[in-house]
């Protein structure tokens, strides 16, 4: 890991330093270093898909919230649940823009490093390298727009101000790239030996570029509906087949301080104390009696809301759970939860946080967890986006009945892979599937339900960002926004993250005319260009 660390540095050195070529040739010329050609980039894979994983806050304070999946009175979120910049937290906004950067820029140094040492043994390594640079860049530009992607993480070559590429021409070059270092991964060569994803196993590393790609296709719909056909259609029967090919990082509880928690989202007390989940998700999950109200939620135990014996499991009873509207606060106004209507009234000890007492908060054993998973992509996903295509009445294999009925199966068994506690009987399942199956009578029900589905799929996984995301692209499940004083958008639920800060002065020209082709210019409101 210390030489690990080497690279990072000199990653970050190339991309936002601006090192001289002295500076260089010293660090690339000390004799207590290890020499790159003997240098295992494996390493660093290892180091990107951590990264990739741990956004932790980030879709905590924005995500989470404005798609009405948490709920929070604390001031810290209301930038998601009530669409306001609260000072020193607007910076968050661009760090997926300023991390995404740093990770693609730890994965081109991967793939370097082993053409360097011997292409054709690594080849697959450098092929994974791909699959993940396009990961990281795909959400890159689906949370800003028009972004650096032909000339991302070159500053080694000598562009230090990479211009923003137009998200059209970025999709096209993503989807041709994608599809290349998929059919380039060969099984019989020598596998990645640092894979936190799939331990190296090529067939699973097919799955999920394949599944990746299924994703970029129904991006999309809006758009370029024939283009996301074609790939959507190639993409059929190539994808994920059971829940054993979620793309999954198991966290190392023991890297971390067990007192203070980590920078995982919701896996720090603070955190985990101040949200709780949104009225919206829960109101759903009860309308069709959906046995996760019973698996995913919890009511804190009487007088423990405030302190550390609140990581106590607290109640499961579905029919005791509550969720917290979008858009309250503690600030003795109307908008205060306590003046709310159909408040519980409160259970806890703290001044600031026991009127949240009686809503359902994440359950413990699933979210508070050290060592617990962070899910990147899963079955559950992939079976919904290829229902809706078939819905849309393209080439697909199967049903859409059949697509849409795997994914909310794989969806619900998937709470187990975060913890034995999260799994729900088989049998449950069936059931619940049977009494809920997509109605195809009419097609804006049918996006609805899957839609919904995936939404309630990625949030309960806590893929924020990917609930968000999607919701862009299909409009469900329709989401009543809040209407909180002093909000920056006009009641509008946010369609993008604003540009990192710092690339109005690093950046200028480019930055200026990436912001010209927004409708609004650099603004929460402003939209993608697939998000029409």
């Amino acid at each position: 890991m210390k030489n690990n660390l080497i690279y990072i540095t000199l990653i970050i050195c190339f991309c936002f330093t601006g090192c001289s070529k002295a500076q260089l040739d010293e660090i690339n010329t000390d004799t207590t270093k290890i020499p790159e050609k003997d240098y295992d980039p494996n390493e660093l894979l290892s180091t990107a898909q951590l990264k990739y994983a741990n956004i932790g806050y980030y879709q905590l304070v924005y995500q989470s919230t404005m798609m009405q999946l948490l709920a929070s009175t604390y001031f810290y979120y209301n930038n998601g649940d009530k669409y306001i910049n609260v000072a020193n937290f607007t910076d968050y906004q661009g760090r997926i823009f300023e991390e995404g950067y740093l990770q693609l820029s730890v994965v081109r140094e991967m793939q370097r490093l082993a053409s360097l040492k011997n292409q054709e043994t690594n080849s697959n390594l450098i092929n994974i390298g791909d699959i993940m640079a396009i990961l990281i860049l795909q959400r890159i530009t689906d949370t800003y727009g028009d972004v650096p992607y032909f000339d991302a993480a070159k500053a080694m070559q000598g562009i230090k101000y990479p211009r923003y590429d137009k998200q059209e021409d970025i999709y096209d070059a993503m989807l041709t790239d994608l599809e290349k270092a998929i059919q380039n991964l060969d099984p019989q060569k020598p596998k990645p030996t640092a894979d936190l994803f799939y331990k190296g196993d090529i067939l699973k590393w097919k799955k999920l570029g394949y599944s990746i790609l299924l994703r970029m296709a129904m991006r999309l719909t809006k758009v370029n509906p024939e283009k996301a056909k074609m790939w959507a259609e190639k993409c059929a029967g190539n994808t994920f087949a059971d829940i054993s090919d979620n793309a999954i990082i198991v966290t190392d509880a023991s890297s971390f301080n067990s007192q203070n928690g980590t920078s995982l989202a919701l896996r720090t007390f603070s955190d985990y104390r101040e949200v709780r989940w949104s009225k919206t998700l829960i109101d759903q999950l009860r309308k069709t009696n959906d046995p996760r109200l019973g698996v995913i939620g919890e009511v804190p135990q009487p007088g423990l809301a405030n302190n550390a014996d609140q990581k106590l499991s607290g109640n499961s009873d579905p029919a005791v759970q509550l969720g917290l509207p979008n858009g309250l606060d503690l600030q003795e106004g109307p908008t205060d939860v306590r003046n709310s209507i159909g408040y519980p009234g409160g259970t806890g000890t703290g001044a600031d946080f026991a009127p949240l007492g009686k809503y359902s908060r994440p359950k413990t054993a699933l979210y508070l967890k050290l060592g617990g998973p962070i899910f990147i992509m899963t079955y559950a996903e992939t079976e919904l986006l290829l229902a809706e295509a078939k819905v849309r009445g393209w080439n697909i294999p199967t049903s859409a009945t059949t697509h849409y009925a795997n994914g909310v199966t794989a969806a619900l068994q998937s709470l187990a892979q975060l913890d034995p506690t999260g799994k729900i009987p088989q049998g449950t399942i069936d059931s619940y599937v049977s009494l809920n199956p997509l109605d195809e009578s009419n097609m804006q029900n049918s996006l609805n339900a899957i839609n919904t589905q995936y939404w309630l799929a990625t949030g309960t996984n806590f893929n924020f960002i990917e609930s968000w995301l999607n919701w862009k692209r299909s409009g469900y499940p329709v989401l009543t926004p809040v209407n909180y004083p002093g909000n920056t958008t006009n009641a509008t639920i946010p369609r993008r993250m604003i540009y990192l800060s710092t690339e109005i002065l690093n950046n200028t020209n480019n930055y200026k005319e990436a912001v010209s082709r927004l409708n609004g210019g650099d603004i929460l409101t402003a939209r993608v260009w697939w998000d029409k």
